[in-house]
């Protein structure tokens, strides 16, 4: 599977949505094909599934800290689902807050019950340190990961992200482009800039630092700062947003000053939301790999009963996340 994956240019969580014929999961049709052909290319027939061992009951125990306050808790439920689904396994869900007392009870839920182990989840990426009472079971760290390396973890690659966000606009002739970035607190903050820079620096383009701007995550914040940016004598030709939610407000900001999108303001979005589909025109963006993320979790936790040195085996995983293009972006005016 790492060999079709890198043929055809995707995750191996990618390839495994495909092959496994999985409904309803968000690849492209472009993407479906690629991974078709290259399966077929390298002659490659998929193997045994994932071995489930006797005397453990066939549940995996997924603890996420939170489920109402963006649209991102679906595509991890519904990933470890699926995933589990292929091997007639259970996932289990336990919405925590973060609160250990609610989360040590769910834990010794779980191993009473002798389940299979444990993913747990933050909604947002982030640093951890994992409770010491997580230590009776499998784990596997779902959009979170520790310093430590004590367990394998899963989290997208917002670095790659962020490049081939700036890149769209760069290939299509922009170069007076702006970012406005999220929170600073936030790793997703970081990771983007990081692309968003490497992706200017590797076309030789210089950046404005004018045009990086910090601030938020909503709509009101991406409406404000966008507000500042065209409102400058010279504005960027196109903007670079933190996620979607400040792309909605960057829309709103450009129809108030009289700039058309995509003609007179390219934008570019992260996350895709599925409102940013019906928006006029449709925003090109990045997708979030959190159903991948999922499947490669279980996957990982079940691998971890099959393999003398898959237990040991800890490893921090990044996915990429796929472009989805939209006709937000055009050529800038002469």
């Amino acid at each position: 599977m790492i060999d079709v994956a890198e043929r055809a240019g995707v995750s191996q969580a990618t390839v495994s949505l495909v092959l496994n014929g999985v409904p309803n999961a968000r690849v492209s049709k472009a993407t479906r094909r690629r991974v078709i052909e290259a399966a077929e290319d390298l002659g490659y027939r998929k193997g045994k599934g994932h071995p489930v061992p006797e005397g453990r009951a066939r549940v995996i125990g997924l603890l996420i800290d939170e489920v109402t306050t963006t649209p991102f808790a679906a595509p991890f439920i519904e990933g470890a689902r699926d995933e589990a689904a292929l091997e007639e396994v259970t996932v289990a869900t336990f919405c925590t807050r973060s609160d250990p007392v609610l989360e040590k009870a769910a834990v010794e839920l779980l191993t009473a019950q002798k389940t299979l182990g444990i993913i747990y989840a933050s909604l947002i990426t982030r640093q951890i340190v994992a409770p010491d009472y997580l230590s009776g079971l499998p784990v596997v760290l779902l959009n979170c990961h520790e310093k430590k390396l004590r367990y394998a973890s899963v989290v997208p690659s917002d670095i790659a992200g962020g490049y081939m966000a700036t890149e769209a606009l760069l290939k299509a002739g922009h170069r007076r482009i702006a970012h406005l970035k999220g929170e600073e607190w936030l790793e997703a903050t970081v990771d983007r800039e990081n692309g968003f820079r490497q992706a200017m620096a590797h076309w030789g383009v210089p950046i404005d630092e004018n045009l990086v701007i910090p601030g938020g995550w909503t709509m009101a914040a991406g409406r404000k700062l966008a507000r500042q940016l065209l409102s400058r004598p010279q504005p960027p030709t196109a903007i670079f947003c933190f996620n979607d939610r400040m792309a909605i407000g960057a829309y709103e900001a450009a129809r108030s000053a009289g700039f058309r999108i995509p003609e007179d303001l390219s934008v570019v979005g992260f996350d895709d939301e599925d409102l940013v589909s019906y928006l006029e025109p449709g925003l090109t963006t990045m997708v979030l790999p959190h159903n991948e993320m999922a499947r490669w979790a279980v996957g990982h936790l079940l691998d971890s009963y099959g393999s003398a040195d898959a237990a040991d085996r800890v490893q921090k995983v990044k996915i990429e996340c796929e472009l989805v293009p939209r006709a937000s972006i055009a050529a800038p005016r002469a």
